[in-house]
């Protein structure tokens, strides 16, 4: 009788701190088993497994890491809704469908979405969030493209580091055309990993984020 009390115990103390916030945005709540389960998903994503984490301090780490991530994702679900972004269900269903049959039948499919606490109705109303709060992404750190003279500049200053993708030829004009090509690539992704801390910070800062967990 006595283990049994423990046991409903403790099944108690799970249930009560799974329905816990781990964090608020703007009066949103975060929910704890949401953070659980995004914190696996973010681990498998940097080929990590849970149980080959040994040091708290890094554990720790990781998981404010994980939920940085989701209140980013709330704050641009938010700003999507204030920019009246939509989603249609042809979209949804669009990328639920290319997700299906990505795990090559609908049963593992099925299973996947309940191990990740999902149903279709759920995972349907998640996937509308997410395309909606990457169109805000999109419009908030949209870049200007770069001048041919801010382009040549940068191959100027990283010619060293560019050197070693480009692609050898005799021909001096072939290899600057193609290490201008080069240089505008990785100038536009340093332009855009630019502007998308800018947007999370502005976002943040214009926000009221409690971290509870």
């Amino acid at each position: 009788m006595r283990m049994l009390t423990l046991c409903l115990l403790l099944l108690l103390t799970q249930t009560s701190r799974a329905e816990l916030p781990a964090a608020r945005v703007n009066g949103v709540e975060i929910g704890v088993l949401r953070l659980e389960r995004y914190f696996s998903e973010y681990l498998q994503a940097q080929g990590r497994a849970l149980t080959s984490i040994r040091n708290p301090t890094l554990y720790k780490r990781l998981r404010d890491q994980a939920l940085d991530e989701l209140i980013d994702k709330e704050l641009l679900w938010q700003e999507a809704q204030r920019q009246g972004i939509e989603v249609s269900d042809a979209q949804v269903q669009a990328q639920v469908g290319e997700l299906e049959a990505a795990f090559g039948s609908p049963a593992v499919f099925e299973r996947r979405l309940q191990e990740a606490g999902f149903d279709r109705s759920s995972f349907a109303d998640y996937t509308r969030h997410e395309l909606a709060a990457q169109q805000a992404y999109a419009r908030l750190s949209a870049i200007e493209e770069p001048s041919s003279a801010e382009i040549a500049a940068f191959h100027q200053a990283n010619r060293q580091a560019l050197q070693g993708q480009q692609n050898q030829s005799d021909n001096p004009s072939v290899s600057t055309e193609h290490g201008l090509r080069l240089a505008r690539d990785a100038l536009v992704a340093q332009l855009q990993a630019q502007a998308r801390q800018v947007v999370r910070q502005r976002l943040r800062d214009s926000a009221t984020v409690e971290r509870v967990d």
